[in-house]
């Protein structure tokens, strides 16, 4: 596994793209059942502060369980990525809980975490980088 190269930073973005959609259906059930208990839309105050730390927490759930249990998210698994700690075994949950963090941050500054990959000499993003983690990409299936 180590003599894969790290992805592209088009493989990335479009692993979230696709990750979209599992976390969007996970939002709607965390959205309804804040609904069911309020009996209306959550408007913002410490409700709606609770329910936005609801979202954010249930879609690290989806990340850092599926990174854990396998190395891939649904939307990586397409691309053929994986996530690996850097020494190439299995990350710990306080490095995932660490990447998911910091990738988050990272899209809420334009991605600036995730274009540093450009520059890294090894192709690793900030979240990468903290969490030392890295995503690699897999050979084509035929290749394997």
């Amino acid at each position: 596994m180590q003599d894969r190269l790290p992805p592209l930073i088009g493989w990335r973005l479009l692993a979230l793209l696709y990750d979209l959609f599992p976390v969007l259906g996970l939002w709607f059930v965390v959205a309804a059942l804040f609904t069911a208990l309020h009996g209306d839309a959550v408007r913002g105050g410490a409700l709606g502060l609770l329910e936005f730390a609801a979202l954010w927490l249930v879609a690290g759930l989806y990340a850092t369980w599926s990174w854990r249990r396998g190395g891939q998210t649904l939307g990586m698994r397409p691309w053929r990525l994986r996530l690996v700690a850097i020494d190439g075994d299995r990350p710990g949950w306080r490095a995932l809980w660490l990447r998911y963090l910091l990738g988050g941050l990272s899209l809420l500054a334009g991605g600036l975490g995730f274009w540093w990959a450009w520059l890294d000499r090894d192709g690793l993003t900030w979240h990468d980088r903290a969490s030392h983690t890295r995503l690699l990409r897999g050979p084509p299936p035929s290749a394997q």
